[in-house]
C-alpha cells in the first residue's frame, strides 16, 4: 500500500478523491465542486446539465441501450477538531494515510460522499467498452435535508436502474428507506385566574435513554412526552389539576428524554398529587425496567408563578394530545424482517403565547401508510378543535420484492467475497427516496465502502474497502451491459 494516496488502487478513483478534497465543498458551499464536475464533463467531451442549485448530470454512451444511473452527493459535513485553524469554507483538506485508512488532518474527511463522486468520475473517463450507458447524477446539499435531490429535474433521465454510492458499511445493500413529514399539532390556550388557595407544582419526567426516532424507534424506549401525558391524565382525575406551562423534547427526530409541566392545584390536593405521581412511577419503572432503568418522575414546589393556569377544557385538550394521538411503531414490514415500516415520534412539546404545540416526525416506506397516518392526525386534532400543519415532506423508497439489480449485485458479491451481502432497509430518509418517487419503476440499491465515524474529525475511509466496492460496481455495470 502506497503512502501516496493517488498511487493506491484503483488509482483513478483516489486521484479524483484527492482533487475533490482540495476543493471546499461543505453544504451550501458547493459552487466550486459543481463547476469542477462541469469542467470534467467538458474536458472529456461528455454531455452534461447543471441546474441553478448546482446539481450536475453527466451522460456517457456505452454498450447496449439500457442506461444505468450512478448517484451520489457532492457536499460534505464540515467539522473540525478543537484547535484546528483550517477555514473549511475556503481551504481544501489535508489528507494522509493512517495504516489502512485515509484521514484528514483535524477535520472531517468527506468520504461521505466524496468517494461516490470519485468512483463515478473514474467510470465516466474509463475506456472500457463493456460498460453500459451511464447517467451520473451529482446532487448538492444532501447533508442538510437532501435539498438537491428534492429539487432536481430528472425528466431527461432514461435509466430505471440506479446504484447509489452513499452507504458507509461494505457488504450492506440498502434497498428501501422511509419517507417522512414533520407534523405540527396545535391547540389554542385559554387561561383563568387562580383561586386563592392555588399552589403550583413542577412535574418532571427525567433520566430516559432516548435515541434517533428512525433507526432506534424499534427499541421501544420510553418517550418523556408520552409519559408526561400519562402522569397528567392521572392527576386530572385524582387532583383536578390545571396545566400552567408544559414543554419537552428537543428535536422532532429524537425520542424525547425529558419533559415537564407546571400545574396548578388547590392546597388540599397537593398530597394527592404526590401520591399519584409515585403510583404512576411505580408502574412506569416496571414497564420500562429494561429499556429505561433510570427513569424518574419528580414532583417539586414550583414557587410563585406569574402566568395564570389554563382552563380545565384547555388542560383536557392538551392531555388528549399527549395520550390519544399515536406515537411509536405503527406497522412492521411484512417483506423485510425486523424493519419498521411506519412510525411517528412525539419530538417537541412547547407552550407559546396563545397555544401549545406538539411536533411529530412521521415516517413510512409506504406512501399510502404515511398518508393514512397524516389523515389520522388531522381527524384526531379536529375532535378537540385543534389544528395541524405539515412541512418538510419527503418521499419513501418502497422495498421491491422483484429487483433484477439486487439479484445481479448479490450474485457478483458472492463471487467476489465468498459470502452473502446483508440486505437492509432503513427507517430514515435517503436520496434514493426522491429518485424512486421521480422515476417510476426505479430499481435501486445503495452501497458504499467502509467509512468510520463520519461527520466527525475522526472520520476515516478504508483503502482496500474502496477497491473492493469499486470492483463490485464495475462488475455490476459489465453484467448489466452483457444481458441488456
Amino acid at each position: 500500500m502506497s503512502n501516496n494516496i493517488a498511487e493506491n488502487e484503483p488509482k483513478r478513483v483516489f486521484k479524483y478523491f484527492e482533487e475533490i478534497a482540495a476543493i471546499p465543498h461543505g453544504s451550501r458551499n458547493t459552487a466550486a465542486i459543481s463547476d469542477y464536475l462541469v469542467g470534467f464533463a467538458v474536458s472529456h467531451n461528455l454531455k452534461y446539465r447543471q441546474d441553478k442549485l448546482g446539481n450536475v448530470i453527466i451522460w456517457k454512451e456505452g454498450k447496449g441501450d439500457k442506461s444505468v444511473i450512478l448517484q451520489g452527493h457532492m457536499d460534505m459535513v464540515c467539522e473540525k477538531e478543537a484547535g484546528c485553524n483550517k477555514d473549511m469554507a475556503t481551504e481544501g483538506l489535508d489528507l494522509y494515510i493512517d495504516g489502512d485508512c485515509i484521514r484528514a488532518k483535524g477535520t472531517t474527511l468527506g468520504g461521505d460522499d466524496g468517494i461516490a463522486v470519485a468512483m463515478t468520475l473514474a467510470l465516466l473517463e474509463s475506456d472500457d467498452k463493456e460498460l453500459p450507458p451511464i447517467e451520473a447524477i451529482f446532487t448538492v446539499d444532501e447533508e442538510i435535508g437532501m435539498l438537491g435531490a428534492a429539487a432536481i429535474d430528472v425528466s431527461d433521465i432514461l435509466g430505471r436502474t440506479m446504484i447509489n454510492i452513499d452507504s458507509e458499511q461494505e457488504g450492506v445493500f440498502t434497498v428501501s428507506c422511509a419517507g417522512g413529514v414533520v407534523a405540527n399539532a396545535r391547540v389554542c390556550v385559554k387561561r383563568d385566574e387562580p383561586s386563592s388557595d392555588t399552589q403550583y407544582l413542577r412535574i418532571g419526567v427525567e433520566g430516559l435513554i432516548g435515541g434517533h426516532s428512525g433507526i432506534e424507534i424499534h427499541k421501544n424506549r420510553a418517550n418523556a412526552i408520552v409519559i408526561l401525558g400519562r402522569v397528567l391524565d392521572r392527576l386530572r382525575d385524582d387532583a383536578n389539576i390545571r396545566i400552567t406551562d408544559i414543554s419537552g423534547g428537543a428535536k422532532d427526530n429524537a425520542i424525547a428524554v425529558a419533559a415537564e409541566a407546571v400545574v396548578a392545584v388547590s392546597e388540599d390536593k397537593v398530597e394527592s398529587v404526590r401520591h399519584s405521581v409515585n403510583a404512576v412511577l411505580s408502574d412506569i419503572a416496571v414497564e420500562y425496567a429494561t429499556t429505561d432503568p433510570d427513569i424518574k418522575i419528580v414532583c417539586q414546589d414550583a414557587g410563585d408563578i406569574s402566568v395564570f393556569p389554563m382552563t380545565k377544557e384547555t388542560t383536557s385538550h392538551i392531555i388528549y394530545m399527549l395520550t390519544c394521538l399515536p406515537n411509536g411503531i405503527q406497522r412492521m414490514s411484512p417483506d423485510v424482517p425486523g424493519l419498521v415500516q411506519t412510525s411517528l415520534n412525539m419530538g417537541i412539546l412547547k407552550t407559546e403565547d396563545d397555544s401549545v404545540t406538539l411536533t411529530f416526525c412521521v415516517r413510512s416506506s409506504v406512501a399510502s401508510e404515511k398518508e393514512m397516518l397524516i389523515r389520522r392526525l388531522i381527524t384526531s386534532m379536529e375532535a378537540i378543535g385543534g389544528s395541524i400543519g405539515f412541512d418538510g415532506d419527503y418521499p419513501g423508497w418502497q422495498y421491491r420484492v422483484d429487483s433484477p439489480l439486487r439479484d445481479i449485485m448479490r450474485e457478483i458479491y458472492v463471487e467476489q467475497y465468498g459470502a452473502e451481502p446483508d440486505i437492509e432497509a432503513v427507517h430514515a430518509g435517503v436520496e434514493c427516496g426522491f429518485f424512486a418517487d421521480k422515476l417510476s419503476g426505479l430499481d435501486c440499491v445503495s452501497i458504499g465502502p467502509n467509512l468510520h465515524e463520519i461527520h466527525t474529525y475522526r472520520e476515516s475511509m478504508e483503502i482496500e474497502s474502496v477497491a473492493r466496492t469499486y470492483r463490485l460496481v464495475l462488475a455490476t455495470l459489465r453484467k448489466i451491459a452483457s444481458v441488456a
